[in-house]
């Protein structure tokens, strides 16, 4: 039987050209409910999460993230926060985000982490209190161009995975 799981993970693709498409309310609640429902260490939910939609604000946000200046042309971002007394916030905030880029490519929206902590600006200019620190940025779009999925350059298996101790070939 095939898991749809795996075929997800298997054929997601970082995604950081996007066509001029909105992306339903619908599609947006089911990323966002991912973060939501998402793993948390001691159930402690530190996160934070901003749904921006409107386009001038995206391309503020854009702007903002040096590493993500294609955020102004995504249907949407969420910008992802965490509590910085919590000893979780960046592992759990992490969860949330692969869950949302995963359900993301099922739904067919493609997107890309932007950004990694330190991002007083748009912590700032989105009105997230000083409590939190912004890990990243993830912007949501149509993918412009086809992009073929499950071509990954990955090491072989073998080499990165061992079995019941480092060195010992997992089969």
């Amino acid at each position: 039987m095939a898991n749809p799981v795996i075929e997800v993970v298997r054929t997601v693709l970082a995604v950081r050209e996007f066509e001029d498409k909105a992306i339903p309310d619908e599609v947006l609640r089911r990323i966002v409910e991912a973060a939501h429902l998402s793993a948390s260490s001691v159930n402690l939910q530190p996160w934070h999460f901003v749904v921006v939609t409107k386009r001038e604000s995206l391309r503020e946000l854009g702007g903002l993230v040096g590493t993500g200046r294609y955020i102004a042309d995504a249907g949407a971002a969420v910008i992802v926060a965490y509590e910085k007394k919590s000893p979780y916030g960046v592992s759990d905030c992490s969860r949330a985000i692969q869950s949302m880029v995963l359900v993301a490519w099922a739904e067919g929206v493609g997107s890309n982490w932007t950004g990694f902590g330190g991002m007083e600006s748009v912590r700032r200019k989105f009105g997230v209190p000083d409590s939190f620190d912004v890990l990243a940025v993830i912007p949501f779009g149509y993918p412009k161009r086809a992009l073929g999925k499950g071509k990954k350059k990955r090491n072989p298996l073998g080499e990165v995975v061992s079995a019941e101790e480092f060195g010992t070939p997992f089969v």
